[in-house]
């Protein structure tokens, strides 16, 4: 490698690629950027909150990891929720994987969290690859229209991208970590 040749973090999308590459690619920066918000944290790390907000890293893991299985199992594939999710008291509700982290360990939330990443990584590398981000998924409009896969990684992009936020402000408070991106040579400490 050259002097003075840049290498760009593991996360990085590409600088120019197909459509399929730059969506995920988006959603594997937010990805990142949300684990190092959340790592290497012990459970009063976890349940912090801060002002009025009920919201909690741990919840935010959970919640993203629900969404994580909900998108490419439940709207892409028509499954219904289950694996970590039934053993852990799965409730179809707004509020429930926010108000249940605090019950889990920090071990249990990184678990899930990880898990479901690498599952809805695999889920979506394999759907690409056999019909593109064009295909229909299962969730249909109540006009019968059916969701693109594209459609659903763009929505999860956008949730990624509302909660990365909130993880940047709790995260802030609870050890005083900020910035944008992890560091280059980052990588997740809190795996299972």
């Amino acid at each position: 490698m050259a002097e003075n040749e840049w290498v760009s973090p593991w996360w990085e999308p590409p600088i120019a690629g197909t459509d399929a590459e730059h969506l995920v690619g988006a959603l594997d920066r937010l990805r990142a950027t949300f684990r190092y918000k959340v790592d290497d944290l012990d459970a009063d790390g976890l349940n912090t909150r801060i002002g009025a907000s009920s919201i909690t890293l741990g919840g935010l893991m959970k919640h993203l990891a629900a969404n994580e299985d909900y998108m490419f199992n439940v709207k892409f594939r028509g499954l219904p929720m289950d694996g970590p999710w039934v053993q852990n008291g799965w409730r179809d509700d707004n509020d429930w994987e926010f108000d249940s982290a605090v019950d889990n360990t920090p071990e249990e939330l990184y678990a899930l969290w990880d898990g479901a990443v690498e599952r809805s990584r695999q889920t979506l590398a394999t759907a690409i690859a056999d019909g593109g981000l064009d295909q229909p998924a299962d969730i249909s409009w109540p006009d019968g229209q059916h969701a693109s896969l594209r459609r659903l990684v763009c929505d999860l992009i956008e949730e990624y991208g509302r909660h990365t936020g909130h993880a940047d402000l709790i995260r802030e408070a609870v050890d005083g970590r900020v910035g944008e991106d992890p560091p280059s040579d980052w990588k997740p400490k809190s795996t299972t």
